[in-house]
């Protein structure tokens, strides 16, 4: 890395500042431009208008971009930047880089069919309603990405260090630690909680004067039940007795494998009938493929069985989706996406969510703006392509699954970096939250905590 007068380093927050989604970070350091995370704005229609607006900076002018791991809210905006000129190295874990080509295919198969179908249907405001991007941006975007080994300094555009260290949120996910001159900056990522129920434990990285910690659940402590997902088992066993289905919107990366654990060892227990279980999704079952064969990130104790065997029905083609929505008897339905925005799992909910016979079991975090959400809050109606469908399924919520830290995980955390941040920005939750988040960590880490505002620009100089 070559040695060279520091030339006020900047970083500005372009995503997940007073939001959830979205995160991107750009870093300024002498006259390099180096993104952390490229990812979407999700939910509430206002967010993700904010996808389809003027970068803040040419995208061909970005020299690399480092990725925390492949959810979409960080990753799935690398196409859109490629398409307006990005040609740089993306740098990610080597699960991260298998997981995120599935999150981009998918990603732009959806954006196109939203688009045809909104063309076809009539029911959106422009006359020629075009996808964000393309399959063929995502052609053009893997073959930049670039694999990093953990816990190692990776020399990025001769003007910084960077070093991953698992957060154990996702296969494949990291904090990053940027590095340049005599100035450091960590950014979390999305940081698990103390333990994954898969994954290996997550891990400290080295502290930096500058943290931006995430706070998605920073204003709560998560549940420790006696009887593990219990809920979930009674919902299930009512479910089957009245002969109806049970359909779990799930995150296709690392909560249908949590939820699939969770089915095994209910079963295992007694707990559950041995009905019918199917994963419906192409993306979802990909991404099973990589944990199976990712064995060396799995906690000790851990089987590949632990979530599998459950002898799956997995329909990856669309003409085995559509048998398995045509059928009526007692089973379990894991489909995507989670915050049902999209995928299969729509058309599952259109069929079940008028019948009271069936229900919706919610496994995770929705987002401001969401069916999910929606529905959450007791929304007696969404709106599916057009059409609006009565909710009369019963409606259950387990949040036993989050795989984001609480508020004790992100204090804990905090704590345990040596050496302490000068500064810590709380990003990637909804504004009250981030803002609670900060006023805990101003009392209980003891440095200053602030919740930036989207578009601001800090100065990385020491005062």
């Amino acid at each position: 890395m070559r040695r060279s007068v520091m030339a006020d380093p900047t970083l500005t927050f372009l995503g997940a500042a007073g939001t959830v989604t979205g995160s991107k970070f750009l870093l300024s350091i002498e006259d390099k431009l180096i993104l952390v995370d490229a990812g979407l704005f999700q939910g509430e229609k206002k967010l993700r208008n904010l996808n389809r607006d003027k970068f803040r900076v040419d995208p061909a002018r970005i020299d690399s971009i480092l990725l925390t791991h492949a959810h979409a809210d960080h990753s799935a905006y690398l196409p859109a930047l490629v398409r307006r000129g990005f040609r740089g190295p993306i740098w990610a874990t080597p699960p991260t880089i298998g997981l995120t080509e599935i999150v981009l295919r998918d990603s732009a198969k959806l954006q196109e069919q939203a688009a045809e179908e909104a063309r076809d249907g009539g029911w959106s405001k422009h006359k020629s309603p075009e996808a964000l991007y393309t399959m063929a941006d995502v052609e053009d975007t893997l073959p930049l990405l670039r694999a990093v080994d953990w816990d190692t300094n990776i020399d990025i555009d001769g003007v910084a260090w960077a070093t991953w260290t698992h957060s154990a949120h996702i296969l494949g996910a990291a904090s990053i630690r940027v590095e340049f001159g005599n100035r450091s900056v960590l950014f979390s990522g999305d940081v698990g909680r103390h333990t994954h129920p898969i994954l290996r434990d997550r891990e400290i990285p080295q502290g930096a004067d500058i943290v931006l910690c995430e706070s998605t659940y920073g204003d709560r402590l998560h549940p420790e039940p006696a009887q593990p997902h219990a809920d979930l088992a009674d919902a299930i066993c009512r479910t089957v007795s009245r002969g109806g289905q049970v359909l779990i919107p799930a995150f296709a990366i690392d909560r249908t494998e949590l939820v699939l654990q969770a089915l095994v060892q209910l079963r295992r227990d007694g707990l559950i009938p041995a009905v019918p279980v199917a994963v419906d999704g192409p993306m979802s079952l990909r991404a099973l493929d990589i944990y199976r064969n990712t064995p060396e990130e799995l906690r000790p104790g851990v089987s590949v069985g632990d979530f599998t065997d459950l002898n799956l029905l997995e329909t990856r083609e669309r003409v085995e989706s559509k048998k398995l929505n045509n059928r009526t008897d007692p089973m379990i339905i894991i489909s995507s996406s989670g915050m049902l925005e999209g995928g299969r799992v729509l058309y599952h909910l259109r069929r079940l969510l008028p019948d009271p016979v069936n229900t919706l079991i919610l496994t995770g975090y929705q987002a401001e703006g969401t069916r999910g959400r929606a529905i959450a809050e007791g929304a007696p109606a969404v709106k599916i392509n057009g059409r609006y469908i009565a909710v009369k399924a019963e409606i259950v919520r387990d949040d036993e699954f989050s795989v984001h830290g609480d508020r004790s995980d992100l204090i804990d955390w905090l704590k345990a970096l040596t050496p302490p941040p000068e500064i810590v920005f709380t990003v990637h939750g909804e504004l009250k939250v981030s803002t609670a988040f900060a006023s805990d960590v101003r009392r209980e880490v003891g440095c200053l905590a602030v919740v930036p505002t989207l578009g601001e620009v800090i100065s990385l100089a020491p005062a």
